[in-house]
């Protein structure tokens, strides 16, 4: 994978990590450095891990699946980006502040946050690309992206929160594509 599209891979995948944290730093009164820190560490670890998970289990089944993995991974890319996009279409509803983000629910959504990543990780396995870099980039794109979010939040939350997801989703579509595409120019 070439650099601008791990830069892509780790853009879109910080996406919904970024939607999420606004929406835990909209719900802070005046969330401080420290606890942006915080929500970002925790984003980023879950993010780098997922697609290592979800790598391991592509690798596991590459050599079954080596014929048809562009489709999968175009399947896969399509079906999470479309379901981004139509999560940041759907408009918003009232839920109450919590007071407090205690690190269960933070870990919890991180984890909800970052399945995609894992499903992101099968197609890197089927790819043959770099894992530990592309886990680290976006471990590390997400960590500052949800940290950005988390101090952001009580500004931007009402008025980019959803639009973030649905630009997320719009780049793991572009990048499924770009597979395809790939692959079915070689033929």
């Amino acid at each position: 994978m070439n650099p601008l599209g791990l830069f892509a891979l780790a853009g879109s995948m910080s996406m919904d990590a970024f939607a999420a944290s606004i929406g835990k730093g909209a719900s802070l009164h005046r969330p401080r450095f420290g606890e942006a820190l915080r929500i970002g560490a925790i984003f980023g670890i879950v993010a780098a891990l997922a697609p290592l998970i979800g790598w391991a289990a592509g690798l596991a089944a590459s050599d079954v699946l080596a014929d048809i993995d562009h489709w999968i991974a175009f399947a896969l890319l399509a079906l999470i980006g479309s379901k981004m996009c139509l999560e940041g279409l759907r408009r918003e509803t009232e839920t109450p502040r919590p007071q407090r983000h205690s690190f269960s629910v933070l870990v919890a959504t991180a984890i909800a946050t970052n399945l995609d990543a894992a499903a992101v990780g099968v197609t890197l396995a089927f790819m043959e690309a770099d894992i530990r870099l592309a886990s680290i980039a976006i471990g590390l794109f997400t960590f500052a992206m949800a940290t950005i979010g988390a101090l952001a939040g009580r500004v931007l939350g009402p008025l980019l929160g959803r639009s973030a997801e649905a630009a997320g989703g719009l780049g793991l579509i572009a990048i499924g594509s770009g597979i395809l595409y790939q692959h079915l120019a070689v033929l």
